[in-house]
């Protein structure tokens, strides 16, 4: 079982904190605590997570957990596990509709929340369709009044540009321009050489040549480009680095 990048949607931050805790000591990470429905989709377009674990109780949100889940999943392929402490038939037939990965009570115990999460993440990825684009080698993405097709093996970075993203190919002169959020097209992306540095941009690990204390270097690609210092331990987890012996 692979770590999970998890997002967690909670309004009560004890519950939250609990949650992050029993992710972190079994080796997942969690992407971000949203309370609310803004916070939620904010967090979405930063980073696209394996999975989310959803309470559907939301205080002082317009949009309970269920729905804050709808709006999130009609954008984006995403297994959602729902936490709840109300056990009335009618709320679990509204989360029914969105076919969730799991439905577990609160309070729940540790090891049930951590083995659901795995058993609920292996079921969708075995039940993913095979021409599911975010599965397949290559995609078409909206270009010029049509579609451009994109090797995603050849993709060397993409950088967010506001509403616009920016695709950088190996052995194309110059990058292709697409109309959409670097947080939507993640989802595409999502093999264990993509790995989204910042909140600019997705790299090809595949493509790195080198890093130093601030930027890594790609293959194809003529600038540097910078680490944040809160994700360069865990891109330095990603790497296979011989370090000097003492």
């Amino acid at each position: 079982m692979k770590n999970l990048n998890i997002l967690i949607i909670e309004d009560y931050i004890i519950t939250a904190t609990d949650l992050k805790e029993i992710l972190e000591k079994h080796g997942h990470r969690v992407t971000a605590i949203a309370k609310n429905h803004g916070e939620a989709i904010r967090a979405i377009e930063r980073e696209i997570p394996d999975l989310m674990l959803v309470d559907i109780i939301l205080r002082n949100s317009a949009q309970d957990g269920i729905e804050t889940a709808k709006d999130i999943v009609s954008n984006y392929s995403i297994p959602v596990i729902f936490l709840t402490a109300n056990s009335e038939s009618n709320t679990f037939e509204r989360a029914k509709v969105l076919n969730p990965a799991a439905y577990l009570f609160k309070p729940f115990r540790n090891k049930e929340l951590v083995f659901q999460i795995e058993l609920a993440y292996n079921h969708y990825m075995l039940n993913k369709e095979d021409d599911n684009p975010t599965r397949s080698e290559s995609i078409f993405l909206p270009h010029k009044k049509g579609h451009q097709r994109i090797k995603k093996s050849d993709v060397l970075c993409i950088k967010a540009d506001r509403a616009y993203v920016w695709v950088f190919v190996k052995e194309e002169k110059n990058p292709f321009m697409f109309s959409m959020n670097l947080g939507y097209l993640a989802q595409f992306f999502s093999g264990n050489n993509f790995y989204q540095i910042s909140r600019s941009y997705i790299v090809n690990l595949n493509f790195l040549h080198r890093f130093d204390s601030e930027n890594i270097y790609l293959n194809h690609f003529n600038m540097g480009i910078p680490i944040p210092q809160n994700r360069r331990n865990e891109l330095m987890k990603r790497l296979a680095i011989v370090r000097t012996p003492n």
